[in-house]
């Protein structure tokens, strides 16, 4: 199939990649801008935009869609489908209806729950035990289209929104290549997303990452995981006119019946939350690699009793 491909992260990368693989032609990849980054600030493609150069494909990185020449521009490609992973642009009317098939995207959840801008995170945090890469029928809404196909994928205990990520990448791919292959067939259901349990996976504030240990330890360590590797969970040591910024990127639920709120109980980094404790497994000081709790308290003193802001 001619195809169009728009995204941006590196999480679109794997069914780029798999398409290709698939045999199918990509006629133009669409990705956001270059951006500044690094220490040098020097602009930087997107990694779908470097891995598609690498490809020998097409790339385009308008600011905007929302103008007839970008229109006609995308219409004058004769795709058949237009696949869109985590693009980062709004999609207006014309580009939805600019390919014979439409646009389909790959989402990170269980649709209708956790519509909208950061659903591996929102999932996690609110402590659910499941999701799933889902391949939906773009229509104008944010991510209201019907659903072609759907994989679910268990949330662990543990499980990092890095981790999560990683694993629906690679569901999503292969899913989005079944939905491409039945499309291609004229085999390909859509089923509307019902009303009910529809929820909204709203963008990460980074006033949220502060960890408050005065709520309930499952919160806390949900927050820890569901915010790892980015932007990262923090909290505070040292002297209140000089604190110093700790992220905790891994943490487990542990029983506890002592200690306040923010309180290291110890064994290791082990903080007293509103009821239970969480201990911390993975921390980072700011300009620091990642290090084990172990690692970090050979060379910082953080005995127990001691207090996190």
């Amino acid at each position: 199939m001619r195809i169009i491909f728009m995204g941006t992260p590196d999480f679109a990368v794997p069914t780029l990649s798999q398409i290709l693989d698939a045999g199918h032609e990509v006629v133009r990849v669409y990705s956001q801008p270059p951006r500044p980054a690094g220490r040098g600030m020097n602009e930087r493609p997107s990694p779908i935009h470097a891995f598609a150069a690498e490809r020998g494909l097409t790339v385009a990185t308008p600011v905007s869609l929302r103008n007839e020449e970008a229109a006609r521009d995308f219409a004058g490609l004769e795709a058949e489908v237009a696949v869109v992973v985590a693009y980062g642009l709004l999609l207006p009317a014309p580009i939805l209806s600019g390919t014979r098939h439409g646009c389909f995207n790959l989402h990170a959840s269980r649709l209708p729950r956790w519509r909208g801008a950061a659903p591996i995170q929102r999932a996690i945090m609110a402590g659910d035990a499941e999701t799933a890469a889902a391949v939906m029928h773009m229509d104008a809404g944010l991510d209201t289209g019907p659903v072609c196909l759907s994989e679910p994928v268990p949330i662990g205990d543990e499980t990092t929104a890095g981790d999560l990520h990683d694993i629906l990448a690679e569901c999503g791919a292969a899913l989005m290549v079944r939905a491409l292959a039945l499309l291609e067939k004229g085999e390909l259901t859509e089923t509307p997303q019902p009303q009910e349990g529809v929820s909204y996976a709203a963008k990460i504030d980074k006033a949220e990452a502060r960890i408050d240990f005065t709520r309930p330890a499952a919160e806390v360590h949900n927050k820890i995981r569901g915010l790892s590797p980015f932007p990262g969970a923090w909290f505070e040591v040292g002297p209140e006119d000089r604190p110093e910024r700790i992220k905790a990127l891994c943490s487990r639920r542990v029983a506890a019946t002592t200690g306040t709120p923010g309180e290291v109980i110890g064994p290791g980094l082990t903080v007293a939350c509103a009821d239970g404790a969480v201990e911390l497994t993975e921390v980072q000081r700011a300009g620091k690699r990642a290090v084990s709790a172990t690692e970090f308290l050979r060379g910082y003193d953080l005995p127990a009793g001691a207090r996190l802001r």
